[in-house]
């Protein structure tokens, strides 16, 4: 397999623990309940600092909250032990969206301006909760917390760099801004 490039990386969740004594990886996503991978498709992981190693994905099965993770090559307790923590990375090219829809990767950075003109920040990260997600724009020492609703969201425009929001009342009254 051709060696990738770190920056065609895009990291989707992370190595919880081994499960059982036959190399069962329990992982968390961050990708919600969509993985961008499934059986027969391709996962790197990396632990720490060290570079990415290249794993077929043999199964997947949902557990709970979590996810169970058998890869190719992967079967017993020790190396599954050896990637405990690591970092579950799949190929940037791998991943399918909707027109509509985005991934944190490219979100995360965006000049945030209201639909004013006025520019209030960038998205330094996302939170997700139970109802929508949660962007934080940070501008200069302060946060400001900006739900990810299509009320407040009005576009949104990869190519130049910029997030448009209109708020709703009082949130940057809320904010400080």
């Amino acid at each position: 397999m051709s060696r990738i490039r770190p920056e065609e990386l895009i990291p989707i969740g992370r190595v919880l623990r081994p499960h059982g004594l036959k190399g069962l990886l329990r992982i968390r996503s961050d990708a919600g309940v969509d993985l961008p991978f499934e059986e027969g498709g391709i996962v790197y992981l990396r632990v720490g600092s060290k570079a990415p190693e290249c794993f077929k994905v043999v199964s997947i099965k949902p557990q709970k909250r979590m996810f169970l993770l058998e890869l190719e090559g992967m079967t017993t307790l020790e190396r599954a032990e050896a990637r405990r923590g690591a970092d579950i990375l799949v190929e940037k090219g791998d991943l399918r969206r909707d027109e509509d829809e985005y991934f944190w990767f490219e979100l995360i950075g965006l000049e945030v301006r209201l639909d004013t003109g006025e520019t209030i920040g960038t998205i330094s990260r996302i939170i997700q909760t139970g109802a929508n997600d949660i962007y934080v724009v940070k501008r200069g020492k302060r946060e400001i917390l900006v739900p990810a609703t299509s009320e407040v969201v009005k576009a949104i425009d990869l190519e130049s760099g910029k997030m448009i929001i209109s708020p709703m009342e009082g949130l940057l009254d809320l904010n400080e801004i």
